[in-house]
């Protein structure tokens, strides 16, 4: 599928936010079966700029990256529960594996991912780098995932 129109929209609110001296942060995922961890994160990715705008895989990129039960929630439902969370102020889908498109179109000020990734390891670091940029990591919080969620409720039955 394609979010031309989305992204476009997107880039235009991004030079918008950067015009008025804001800065943009921008981190995505899929944030399937949205949990405390994932707002945790989204809080502290949010922290460190004015506006966060959120990459979102689509449902054809989760299945492709976890597997044909994935995902739980559709990305119509993603994006709602996303975009009502005080500390997201956009959401644009994807459909490709990686953001690197997304993120070369964008071009936020701060790049972050969470959990063990290196710096330098991030999809669009360089890209985001070349253009004054900063690329940062944030530890996730112990306890909380989507795939640990998943086998609680299948054990429930």
């Amino acid at each position: 599928m394609s979010y031309k129109q989305a992204w476009q929209d997107a880039a235009r609110q991004v030079e918008s936010w950067k015009a008025a001296g804001k800065s943009v942060v921008f981190t995505n995922g899929c944030f399937d079966l949205l949990h405390p961890g994932h707002i945790d994160y989204l809080h502290k990715a949010r922290e460190l700029g004015d506006v966060l705008v959120v990459g979102l895989n689509d449902d054809d990129s989760i299945s492709r990256l976890k597997g044909a039960t994935r995902p739980i929630s559709p990305m119509a439902d993603r994006t709602v529960m996303l975009a009502a969370l005080k500390s997201v102020d956009l959401v644009v889908p994807f459909s490709e594996d990686t953001p690197l498109a997304l993120i070369s179109t964008l071009l936020p000020d701060i790049l972050v991912k969470g959990g063990d990734y290196r710096p330098d390891d991030i999809v669009g670091a360089k890209e985001v780098r070349d253009n004054g940029g900063v690329v940062t990591v944030i530890a996730f919080v112990d306890g909380h995932s989507t795939t640990a969620l998943i086998r609680r409720i299948q054990a429930v039955g």
